[in-house]
């Protein structure tokens, strides 16, 4: 069995995707990152950078105990290796995928996901115009990344669907709130469209929409708390010797 330390997010969506389009069994703990579960003694033991997803796998290849992997590009990578799909296993096949994955994690994620942070900010913490302009056309120019690889040919890493087309996709569904018209790249318009009709992909995006929770409905001193522990975080002390 897999189990799957999730909460609906682009990053944690990228992994349902995947394990839905292979038909893989997997159970959802959820860890709510609003609430800070991720913060926990217990969830730090999966992943000392104290994100989700981690993923658990407890029937290994090999057999032995269970492997627990974090980062969700690491994640993708070892289920498309268990699975035996979406990851070519010829040298220039992998390279080519495993290149957008890197991309993906490096760049569009966090650009896209501070993009989204500033523009959601406003001006509660003074003014934020430059790193709104700053990230919004960071923004803009990674969809153009993605439109001139798209425009000859049919997936990311060529002529077969695979984690790189997985991994991208749930980053581009929120385009309006970044600040962007998916009009202006025709190309990446008809590859967001595709990936985006799939079975699968519908399937892993919808899991955990039970999950999530209305901020305005939480005390003042919930939202208070929740505040003071998600922002400006700082370095947690390594523990005492032995």
């Amino acid at each position: 069995m897999l189990d799957l330390h999730f909460w609906p997010t682009p990053n944690g969506k990228k992994v349902t995707i995947l394990l839905e389009e292979c038909g893989l069994p997997y159970r959802i703990v959820p860890c709510n990152i609003g609430r800070g579960d991720q913060f926990t003694e217990e969830f730090l033991r999966l992943n000392p950078n104290h994100r989700m997803p981690v993923l658990v796998d407890h029937d290994p290849e090999g057999g032995g105990g269970a492997v627990s992997v974090f980062e969700s590009g690491a994640i993708m990578m070892y289920l498309a290796d268990k699975a035996g799909k979406f990851l070519p296993r010829d040298l220039r096949g992998r390279t080519e995928v495993t290149q957008w994955v890197m991309w993906q994690m490096a760049n569009q994620g966090p650009k896209l996901g501070e993009c989204g942070h500033f523009r959601r900010l406003g001006d509660k913490q003074g003014d934020q115009s430059y790193a709104v302009r700053r990230f919004t056309d960071e923004a803009n120019r990674l969809y153009g990344v993605l439109n001139n690889r798209l425009y000859d040919r049919r997936y990311l890493a060529g002529d077969e669907y695979s984690i790189a087309d997985m991994i991208s996709y749930p980053w581009c569904v929120n385009w309006k709130s970044q600040g962007q018209d998916i009009e202006e790249f025709k190309y990446f318009k008809h590859w967001f469209e595709e990936v985006g009709s799939r079975p699968g992909v519908q399937k892993g995006m919808a899991v955990g929409s039970d999950l999530a929770e209305d901020p305005s409905k939480l005390t003042p001193e919930e939202q208070e708390r929740r505040a003071k522990l998600l922002y400006n975080q700082r370095a947690r002390p390594a523990p005492a010797a032995q």
